[in-house]
């Protein structure tokens, strides 16, 4: 079987590379994913993007990009596509147009109910089978026929959770894998590293940076001790400051006490906070908000991602609810997705 993938997140090429295990050796993989799951007619490491303004940059070569994975299309017997909404729900639209009996499967499905719930109707319309890793998601959808809760990717590939808050003596930063992110955080967490004298600042840094890149994006890092696991590092860690993104529910569901820190630039945040109506943009504040609960960590954004204000949270959180909620946020995402997803694909 050729699967027609399309996997541009940094996120969606993780759970894709787990995804991969439980596929037989007779899918192949062609399209958008990163080169290190198999031979990609684009890699994915060529295509990142960061925030509104720099989507707008780049719309022509997109535009292109999507035609273009749209007359591969003719080439598989399925497609997969994982997340990226604003790129994955056009070209779905030109596959089924181009070939309607092309089974089209949707992992990671676009975030309708943070914003766009106008798009339900079009993503089952495009799409013939969708993935939810979201509880809740699947209420929000009319044909009932199409989407399965899966389970969550993330309780696939995290394979160490802590069950007592021990102290190690290590504090974990993690500036997220954006140029942009990086540059914003990297010059308060130096400080904030600096001002907890009695424990190991340890700075998580993605695996596909080489060492002329970080030494242009992270500036001087000889203060920290560096690890390019992040898993690893949150469950050896005594607390953590954390990007927003996926890496603070991996925090949360490990159960490394955390606050999440967000500085995006001003233009990007007015549009999402006018566009996104939701009271938090951490996943794990989403879960525990859609199960009526208090929030399980702090979220700093904007002018609040301050060396003082971290401090405090450091100081001041309740480490023990965090931890008991952690186990609960478990609890509630039941199980991992991968083997799932992957028996829908081959059946």
């Amino acid at each position: 079987m050729k699967l027609l993938v399309c996997a541009m997140e940094t996120s969606s090429n993780i759970h894709l590379k787990e995804l991969q295990k439980y596929l037989s050796c007779e899918v192949e993989l062609l399209g958008i994913f990163d080169k290190s799951l198999g031979n990609p007619t684009y890699d994915v490491t060529s295509l990142a993007v960061m925030g509104f303004t720099d989507a707008l940059k780049k719309l022509p070569f997109f535009l292109k990009l999507n035609t273009q994975m749209a007359q591969l299309a003719s080439q598989a017997d399925k497609v997969l596509l994982m997340d990226a909404s604003g790129f994955n729900l056009p070209l779905a639209k030109k596959i089924k147009k181009r070939y309607p009996n092309k089974e089209i499967i949707y992992y990671i499905l676009p975030q309708a109910w943070a914003w766009k719930k106008g798009r339900i109707p079009k993503i089952e319309a495009y799409c013939d089978t969708l993935c939810s890793i979201l509880p809740f998601e699947k209420a929000l959808y009319t044909q009932q026929d199409k989407i399965h809760y899966v389970g969550h990717p993330l309780l696939d590939e995290i394979v160490e959770y802590k069950n007592a808050l021990e102290q190690s003596g290590k504090i974990v930063f993690m500036p997220g894998s954006r140029k942009t992110e990086i540059m914003n955080l990297m010059p308060i967490y130096k400080e904030v590293a600096q001002q907890i004298q009695d424990k190991t600042p340890v700075l998580v840094i993605p695996e596909k940076f080489d060492e002329a890149y970080i030494k242009k994006v992270y500036g001087d890092i000889s203060n920290f001790e560096i690890s390019r696991h992040a898993h690893q590092a949150l469950a050896q860690a005594d607390f953590a400051f954390v990007c927003s993104g996926t890496a603070t529910l991996e925090a949360a569901l490990i159960g490394t006490p955390f606050c999440l820190n967000y500085i995006a630039k001003k233009l990007d945040y007015f549009i999402g906070r006018k566009f996104v109506k939701l009271p938090f943009i951490g996943l794990a504040n989403i879960f525990f908000e859609k199960m009526g609960k208090e929030s399980i960590h702090e979220e700093f954004l904007q002018e609040d991602v301050t060396v003082e204000n971290l401090l405090h949270e450091y100081h001041t959180m309740n480490q023990e609810k965090f931890f008991n909620d952690s186990k609960l946020l478990r609890k509630y995402l039941q199980h991992g997705s991968s083997k799932i997803v992957a028996k829908l694909i081959e059946k």
